[in-house]
């Protein structure tokens, strides 16, 4: 089982669990904010990700650190624990990540990567994200990225969908038609 389908597991039973607690939003700011320490600490990191550092040793430390904290909720305390009991630590980056999804997922807002060949005016920004969350039935949060190589027009990518309006895109169709008449 791959590190990712483990951290999905984790990431699902916390997002259950704190749901019937009406916590979901809590547990991921604590999850990201535990995130951020670890990270933000390399020799804390490495003692993590360490097989050579007995498990025993890593509960000791996560338990010291989020009751030094005394800002996270039980759930996300016996998450960190279980995960250093198993030695799994180092899966609390992927961990973070599925349940920031699967958080977006549950309030229907799907991520939506925009490539543009200049940058998109407020305007602009406001009208693609509403005909992207008219076409998907979901909220849409935009992340922009400038390509001047698709020289203009958009490619939108939500989820497995892709948009391609870009002139490159209709620049190839056209050439194919061409290629298709002779």
């Amino acid at each position: 089982m791959s590190d990712r389908s483990v951290a999905r597991r984790y990431a699902t039973a916390l997002f259950d669990v704190t749901r019937k607690a009406g916590r979901t939003d809590r547990a991921g700011e604590e999850l990201q904010a535990l995130l951020r320490t670890v990270e933000g600490h390399d020799e804390l990191r490495r003692v993590f990700e360490s097989p050579a550092i007995p498990a025993q040793i890593k509960k000791e430390i996560v338990s010291s650190l989020l009751k030094a904290s005394g800002g996270y909720s039980d759930e996300v305390t016996r998450l960190a624990v279980m995960l250093a009991e198993r030695d799994r630590l180092g899966l609390l980056s992927q961990l973070q990540a599925v349940y920031a999804e699967r958080l977006l997922e549950d309030k229907k807002i799907v991520p939506a990567e925009v490539v543009t060949a200049s940058p998109l005016s407020a305007e602009n920004r406001a009208a693609l994200g509403k005909a992207l969350g008219s076409a998907t039935g979901s909220e849409v949060r935009l992340t922009e990225r400038v390509d001047p190589d698709i020289v203009g027009g958009v490619i939108a990518r939500v989820g497995s969908l892709v948009f391609d309006g870009s002139v490159t895109r209709q620049l190839e169709r056209l050439r194919q038609k061409l290629a298709t008449n002779n």
